[in-house]
């Protein structure tokens, strides 16, 4: 437990520390192209969850953040005798839960600024919680599939 607590502490500072810097550099809507056509630190605002979905449901979205952690905890972890790559996995999971569950209780919103077009099409703007979250679900799928064996 002390591992994923130091590891998601880490995930959460770090995502911390960028949205800092990135609202303090970067005016609200700017786009700073990094590989033309490719990639561009943006900074923007989502007041819903991934891909916007429940915009402007922040009490919701605040409740179920909660009972998530709630069950991420009482379902994965407690009483469980964990291997390295589920801690790595839950500890990218919280880590990334939190710096978003932040964000959107202190300022009712999500802070994203990465910016990527993909094929020429724009993917949706995203952060490194974000990045977290979804490379801990893609681990805890390998974790998963690897038990089914």
């Amino acid at each position: 437990m002390g591992l994923i607590l130091l590891l998601s502490s880490i995930v959460f500072v770090m995502d911390r520390f960028i949205k800092v810097i990135i609202t303090q550099v970067i005016a609200l809507g700017e786009n700073i192209s990094i590989i033309p056509n490719f990639f561009s630190i943006t900074n923007v605002h989502n007041d819903g969850a991934a891909f916007s979905v429940l915009s402007g449901n922040r009490i919701f979205l605040i409740i179920m953040t909660i009972l998530f952690l709630g069950i991420i905890y009482f379902y994965f972890m407690k009483g469980k005798q964990l291997k390295w790559l589920e801690k790595i996995s839950l500890s990218l999971l919280i880590g990334g839960i939190f710096g978003n569950l932040f964000d959107r209780i202190f300022f009712g919103y999500v802070i994203d600024y990465l910016s990527f077009y993909l094929l020429g099409y724009p993917f949706p703007i995203f952060n490194l919680a974000d990045t977290c979250i979804v490379i801990s679900i893609f681990f805890i799928m390998i974790e998963t599939f690897k038990e089914r064996d």
